[in-house]
């Protein structure tokens, strides 16, 4: 039985690890942004951090279940060419207008989805809906985590392209496992945002310009270790699974400078000040009086379709 789970593990894939950002990781960052919140807000957001934090994922467990969820967690710039982010609209109804709904959901809708979710956070302040706040506030962290995620900004998502397949997991998943008890992850207080579009756009544009890095120093380092020691076995529901070493995972977080962690921080640093913009921009509702709903998983699958007008 272990060599046949090692045998099939073998054709698969090269590990098995949940994505985008692992569960893990996304829990983590969400978690850590409210620790960032002023006390206005921590009122409210404290009492249901778990929940925040549990909740963090289920945009992930809804993308092969709820269509039109899948685009809401990338955009492949790469699709429109080295000038991408000068020709695409920042705006949703300019970009449709432009490129053809259609077009636009098949390469990706990350950065115009976020701002939805961001309209629609501010909206539940206003009506100090505590079910609502917590909901859209839980899926609004995991979709900004994504996009601070740069293998979430090109068609090469997961080295397919270049031969590099299972990058994708590695450089999300692998190595906060391995090394976030050992990252800094408290980034000061919460701050207004003036053009919350535009630093939606600045964060994808900021990760788009690492994707060669990624993609460059794990060819590099592949190229140092031999397969042995590049991977490992772990035991993992029953079941014996090659993942990356801890020694290539080690070395390849030492060779991108720390990245990983630095966009970590990125993430839960815009996450909260996203959610306190948003309460700013709601009149600053006194929040702390509101009690968060149980909220059913059918309740987690009612997504409003991009209908706001954004501008």
């Amino acid at each position: 039985m272990k060599f046949l789970s090692l045998l099939i593990f073998y054709w698969v894939a090269p590990f098995l690890i949940p994505s985008p950002w692992g569960f893990y990781a996304h829990s983590l960052i969400n978690r850590m942004a409210v620790y960032s919140l002023p006390p206005e807000l921590i009122a409210f957001y404290k009492p249901h951090i778990q929940f925040i934090t549990e909740k963090a994922v289920n945009p992930d467990r809804r993308r092969y279940a709820v269509k039109g969820e899948a685009e809401k967690h990338y955009i492949d710039l790469d699709v429109y060419g080295d000038s991408a982010l000068h020709i695409l609209p920042e705006y949703w109804f300019d970009a449709v207008e432009k490129f053809g709904e259609d077009s636009l959901r098949a390469h990706g809708i990350g950065p115009w989805s976020a701002y939805l979710n961001f309209l629609n956070l501010t909206q539940a302040m206003e009506k100090k809906n505590g079910e609502a706040i917590l909901r859209i506030s839980a899926d609004l962290g995991h979709y900004l985590g994504d996009l601070n995620v740069p293998l979430h900004t090109t068609q090469n998502y997961n080295g397919q392209l270049t031969g590099q397949e299972g990058i994708h997991g590695f450089w999300e998943s692998r190595v906060p496992e391995l090394m976030a008890e050992d990252f800094t992850l408290w980034v000061g207080k919460a701050e207004y945002i003036e053009r919350p579009q535009q630093a939606i756009w600045q964060a994808v544009a900021e990760s788009h310009a690492q994707v060669d890095s990624v993609l460059r120093v794990e060819k590099e380092l592949t190229a140092q270790f031999p397969e042995d020691q590049k991977y490992s076995f772990e035991e993992r529901n029953r079941l014996t699974v090659r993942v990356y070493s801890r020694e290539f995972t080690e070395a390849y977080a030492a060779a991108l400078d720390d990245m990983v962690q630095r966009q970590m921080r990125k993430s839960i640093k815009m996450i909260a000040d996203f959610w306190y913009t948003a309460w700013i921009n709601a009149g600053q509702p006194d929040l702390s009086t509101l009690e968060g709903a149980i909220l059913t998983e059918e309740n987690w699958d009612a997504d409003p379709d991009l209908k706001v007008r954004d501008h």
